[in-house]
């Protein structure tokens, strides 16, 4: 049996990648930060292909405590990938975004990330086939939108340490893998961007409600979870996984905007912001 973390498996992206891996005879170990989660879980995988693990990703003690569950589960094999899930959205002008705002984000989706990297690299050197770091990304991390500019700079640095990762272990058989998902039909921004209300008092009020109705709009187009499970798997059994997979709707337009000038681009995003 090979094994495989993935964070934040409680819901959502985490939650499908969880079932789709253990419906393929992986036993993956599942990250939660509520016992109710991890009952829960182990309810639905059962004990024989899941066991969860109590901890959040900025709190590196927890990590180390859920590292040495994995290494007693484990033994001296090797782990197959670490999917580095765990994330959130913190949406908002940059002009008001308050300092703990701005430190939630990145101590989630940049330093959490990495710390729970730094744990787990060990159980995934030296293996036969390539231990594998899967890093769930988003189109924002290439690809920069009013109001969701914090959100992006976290996945502008979780690409920024997938590509060091694949290229400073590359001698310890380990590779990273970014995932870049779109918009996906997830709880994860109707908690993020419910803009209604926060910033009434501010120029951005009328734009911001109707960036609301624009994002709700946007959901029903979604994609479904399952999509980036499947693309999980399929970098996770790959013996040379592309550094990248885009999984959205029209991704090719997202790369074609990613690469017009700068400039344009700002007039376009601008201009859509205006008329939404």
């Amino acid at each position: 049996m090979e094994y495989v973390i993935v964070t934040g498996a409680s819901t959502g992206i985490g939650y499908s990648i969880t079932k789709y891996l253990v419906d393929r005879n992986y036993f993956v170990f599942g990250s939660v930060r509520k016992q109710a989660d991890a009952d829960r879980l182990t309810k639905d995988f059962g004990e024989a292909s899941f066991k969860a693990l109590l901890f959040d990703v900025t709190d590196r003690d927890a990590i180390e405590k859920g590292r040495l569950e994995v290494a007693t589960v484990i033994g001296e094999q090797k782990l197959a990938a670490l999917v580095n899930n765990a994330g959130i959205a913190v949406g908002g002008p940059l002009k008001y975004l308050s300092d703990e705002e701005i430190r939630q984000q990145m101590d989630v989706n940049v330093i959490g990330l990495l710390a729970v990297t730094q744990a787990f690299i060990p159980h995934l050197e030296n293996r036969a086939k390539a231990g594998k770091i899967i890093n769930i990304s988003s189109v924002s991390g290439i690809l920069v939108s009013p109001f969701t500019s914090l959100y992006s700079a976290s996945k502008f640095a979780v690409e920024a340490l997938t590509h060091g990762l694949r290229r400073e272990l590359y001698f310890h058989g380990v590779t990273a893998v970014s995932i870049q998902p779109g918009p996906i039909k997830t709880p994860i921004w109707d908690k993020a961007l419910s803009f209604s209300g926060k910033y009434d008092h501010t120029e951005y009020c009328k734009v911001l409600e109707d960036m609301d109705r624009f994002i709700k709009k946007t959901e029903q187009s979604a994609i479904p979870p399952e999509r980036v499970a499947e693309t999980v798997y399929r970098a996770l059994i790959s013996r040379n996984p592309r550094p990248t997979y885009l999984v959205m709707k029209g991704g090719i337009f997202a790369k074609i905007i990613s690469w017009l000038p700068h400039r344009w681009v700002d007039k376009l995003m601008s201009s859509r912001a205006k008329k939404v």
